[in-house]
């Protein structure tokens, strides 16, 4: 017989339990990030990310980041796009600069699910520095400094994981505060 007592206490359970379920998904940009929906569900409601999403439109490779993966994703920040020299992103936008685009933006995806420990561990097996190979043909740097996973691009410039392990259903997004660059 259900008194009112334990109803009280099942419903309290369940509140709880559910603010428990809601503290336990990560925010990007204002947003949740839910481990069930892939990188582009997920990466189109971050207020931080409008400028990459655009990109990621633009490129015409919203398909390829919604496919079953898996993918690690160097996200850059709406602030690391507003860091490259004045007119660049716009530039690159321009339908005329679509293979750019998409270079720049395949350099920040690897074709392989790697968390944050992971790097980590293969930055200290490698003696301080990992080669990470990316699906746009780029290797970068992979560093710790200051407990931190650095990614160095291929023109030397150095880009911070802000926030790792937003785990997706198809891979995982460490946002960045720089825009990782290939050979000029």
């Amino acid at each position: 017989m259900l008194t009112r007592k334990t109803l009280v206490a099942t419903a309290a359970a369940a509140i709880l339990g559910g603010t428990a379920l809601a503290q336990s998904v990560p925010m990007v940009g204002g947003a949740p990030m839910y481990p069930n929906m892939n990188i582009v569900e997920n990466a189109v409601n971050s207020a931080d990310h409008t400028t990459l999403i655009t990109a990621v439109q633009t490129a015409g490779l919203v398909d390829t980041l919604a496919g079953d993966g898996p993918f690690t994703v160097f996200a850059p920040t709406n602030a690391a796009f507003a860091d490259l020299p004045a007119g660049s992103v716009e530039a690159l936008l321009e339908p005329g600069n679509r293979d750019r685009l998409t270079e720049i933006l395949t350099c920040h995806v690897v074709a392989a699910e790697a968390f944050s420990s992971a790097i980590a561990g293969m930055i200290a097996d490698d003696g301080g520095a990992h080669p990470i190979e990316t699906v746009g043909g780029c290797t970068f740097t992979a560093r710790m400094q200051g407990g931190q996973i650095m990614i160095q691009d291929e023109q030397g410039r150095m880009a911070t994981v802000t926030q790792a392990d937003v785990d997706q259903s198809n891979g995982v997004i460490h946002v960045i505060d720089t825009v990782l660059l290939p050979d000029a």
